[in-house]
């Protein structure tokens, strides 16, 4: 049995807390929010998952600074805009844990993924800990935790570290596998969002799975040629976290970027869109860092391209898709 703290409690946090008490692990799991986690203490539900009911044994807190006491593993789930906040602030606990991020997106001022984030702030913390893993994949909260099958990639560049989170999430319905490519991991699990996003918008225009599928297949060379000049591995996007984590989260009506992505297409704001979704929508927080790979790199991304002209520039969904579609001709 591990002593498990989990920093964060939107739905994908508190649902990978429950999982790992229904693992047999001691789990601990923080959120700034009190409604939600009086909520979650007292009748073991969460806002955002009605069909989800919460194990008692997981202890829901508010108290950041002593939710840290003899853990063995610290996972941080918060928006990616709060990230290096959290892993700054959680810096003074930190030793030889287990670190284990479940965030999607990459850092606007910086462009480090989210495990570098870790990385950096370790740094200067100045220690020394190697143990960090990145966990992504085709995993809706919603069904994982109504306990349907799922399966993730525990992703770490110290193969023992990531095997050792195999372990402690694996299960007759969480199987986990290990990836030494965690650069990878982290780029499919940021970029897949944006496609989304177009996929949704692609539904809002009134266009079908023809196009949505079309869009996911091209979206995936888009996530590749990034991929290669940031030094990863190609066979990373052809696996769970990449290809994977794309079809799922451009098709689900469980995936906040596809519904995000459906209402702006129907001709909704930004800002509206978002309040409606209630939550982090990870796809519109990274658009601008793709678009400044883009830049850096000379890079190919038109379905990229067109969904921040849509979703910041207030183009027209129906003029971008048009576009798209007529471009000059070229070979697959």
């Amino acid at each position: 049995m591990a002593n498990v703290l989990v920093l964060g409690a939107g739905t994908w946090g508190a649902v990978i807390a429950n999982l790992l008490s229904n693992n047999g692990h001691k789990v601990t799991c923080w959120a700034r929010n009190k409604k939600t986690i009086d909520l979650l203490n007292k009748s073991h539900r969460h806002e955002k998952l009605d069909d989800v009911i919460f194990s008692d044994k997981v202890l829901f807190t508010d108290d950041f600074d002593s939710s840290f006491d003899t853990k063995d593993v610290i996972i941080y789930a918060v928006p990616s805009v709060a990230f290096r906040e959290v892993v700054h602030n959680s810096m003074k606990h930190i030793s030889n844990e287990y670190l284990v991020t479940l965030t999607k997106g990459m850092e606007n001022t910086t462009l480090l993924t989210m495990s570098e984030i870790i990385e950096d702030e370790l740094k200067k913390a100045k220690t020394n800990n190697d143990k960090i893993i990145a966990l992504s994949g085709p995993t809706h909260a919603e069904e994982v935790g109504k306990g349907l099958s799922s399966m993730i990639v525990s992703a770490s560049k110290n193969i023992d570290a990531s095997r050792y989170i195999q372990d402690l999430f694996m299960s007759d319905i969480f199987r986990v596998y290990t990836n030494n490519d965690i650069k990878g991991v982290e780029i499919c699990a940021a970029f897949k969002n944006v496609i989304a996003l177009a996929s949704g918008i692609i539904t809002g225009v009134g266009e079908g799975d023809n196009l949505r599928a079309a869009t996911i297949t091209r979206g995936l060379a888009e996530m590749i040629r990034v991929g290669n000049v940031l030094g990863c591995n190609k066979d990373t996007f052809y696996g769970l976290a990449g290809v994977g984590d794309m079809i799922v989260t451009a098709m689900s009506t469980n995936s906040r970027n596809y519904n995000c992505g459906k209402l702006i297409g129907k001709g909704m704001k930004l800002e509206e869109a978002m309040k409606i979704i209630g939550m982090a929508v990870e796809g519109v927080n990274f658009l601008p860092q793709a678009i400044e790979i883009r830049d850096k790199y000379n890079l190919d991304l038109p379905i990229t391209s067109g969904v921040y002209e849509i979703v910041f520039n207030h183009k027209s969904a129906k003029d971008i898709v048009n576009y798209l579609m007529t471009r000059n001709k070229k070979a697959e």
